[in-house]
């Protein structure tokens, strides 16, 4: 008996949370009503703040909540809803899960490295639409947590794609071994450079699986054990060319690619669904990766990517972002720093080779 309401709890929670926290005009129709929402919003997202803490987030949630409603009355392609990030300013906010600082790290190291070519270029023509989720070669969405590690994750999406694509196996990497282990020139939760790791990843022979080395949300010590057993390896990487919308279809037809975003604005930071078609400038401070690409019925072009904030966040985790703008940086500059792995093996350390991807296709 205790354990079938063991089992009713667990399904309880698990709907708790997979569920949309709605609200209504008339909760904002006074203070009391204001609060009421905010208790109900920690609930929902168990969310746990002391007295004097918490009376200073009801404001922040309050100004939050009177922009998300906002939003929603005027005739956009995309809504917002009150996620988690909901009593958190937009400076918090951005400091904590949009600090990947990829403009600053450029900076540091310069120009682009990567082998110099672009293979793709010679591809004549792509599929109106490719969603490599629908292919399998995509893992669960992760979650990043407070650090900003979202460098690290958008290498491993595209290193599990190209994978997958290759050997006909899908395996979720590890983003703590870049955190803890790529930092000669990468910086763990303080930001980094997909392309660094896609390089880093090349030099030390591959990278080892998730369920080996987990991730913890903080940089620590590497652990070379770990490290050393490397499950999945690529040949190095290229990137896409900069400003170049035309380029970044040729490669995502054909595998998933790491890309920069900038990911800092209060419409980013509550997305819910649909096509996001900004605000946002080129100030490139989260990497994502795209997973593919489609037209909605109304003739809007888009990308499909896929975040690291959880599942909860936007579209189970991934956000439809507009494509085919007249800026040649993209929306968000998604089109400015663009790379991707090479594979050419079949096959990993001591793991199967390829049977068939055909079917599949």
């Amino acid at each position: 008996m205790k354990i079938f309401v063991l089992v009713i709890l667990s399904f309880a929670l698990v709907l708790h949370l997979g569920e949309s926290f709605d609200f209504h005009e008339r909760d904002l129709e006074s203070e009391d009503g204001l609060w009421d929402l905010y208790e109900r919003w920690r609930s929902h997202h168990t969310v746990s703040r002391s007295i004097e803490e918490k009376n200073k987030r009801f404001n922040v949630f309050k100004a939050n909540t009177h922009y998300v409603h906002n939003f929603n009355k005027k005739d956009k392609p995309y809504k917002l809803k009150l996620n988690k990030f909901a009593d958190m300013t937009n400076h918090e906010f951005r400091s904590v899960y949009s600090g990947s600082k990829v403009k600053h790290h450029r900076m540091l190291q310069g120009s682009k490295r990567g082998n110099g070519t672009f293979m793709y270029v010679n591809v004549q023509s792509v599929p109106p639409s490719v969603d490599w989720r629908k292919i399998g070669s995509v893992t669960g969405v992760k979650d990043q947590g407070q650090c900003g590690s979202c460098w690290a994750f958008s290498t491993v999406v595209a290193v599990e794609g190209i994978n997958h694509i290759k050997t006909n196996h899908l395996v979720s990497l590890s983003e703590q071994e870049l955190v803890d282990c790529d930092n000669e020139q990468n910086a763990g939760c303080d930001g980094g450079l997909m392309e660094l790791a896609f390089a880093f990843i090349k030099k030390k022979g591959g990278i080892t699986t998730e369920a080996n080395y987990p991730y913890t949300a903080k940089g620590g010590t590497c652990d070379s054990k770990k490290a050393n057993s490397p499950a999945v390896t690529i040949d190095g990487h290229e990137n896409v060319p900069a400003n170049n919308e035309d380029a970044l279809l040729q490669a995502a037809a054909n595998q998933p690619i790491a890309v920069a975003i900038d990911a800092g604005g209060s419409d980013f930071q509550f997305y819910s669904e649909g096509v996001f078609t900004g605000g946002c400038g080129t100030e490139l401070d989260h990497g994502v990766a795209i997973v593919g690409y489609g037209t909605t019925l109304d003739g809007t072009k888009y990308w499909i990517v896929k975040n690291s904030w959880g599942a909860e966040w936007g579209e189970k985790g991934y956000i439809r972002m507009q494509r085919g703008i007249r800026a040649k940086e993209g929306l968000c500059g998604i089109a400015m720093e663009a790379s991707y792995p090479i594979k050419n093996s079949s096959s990993n350390p001591g793991g199967p080779t390829k049977t068939n991807l055909k079917d599949e296709l």
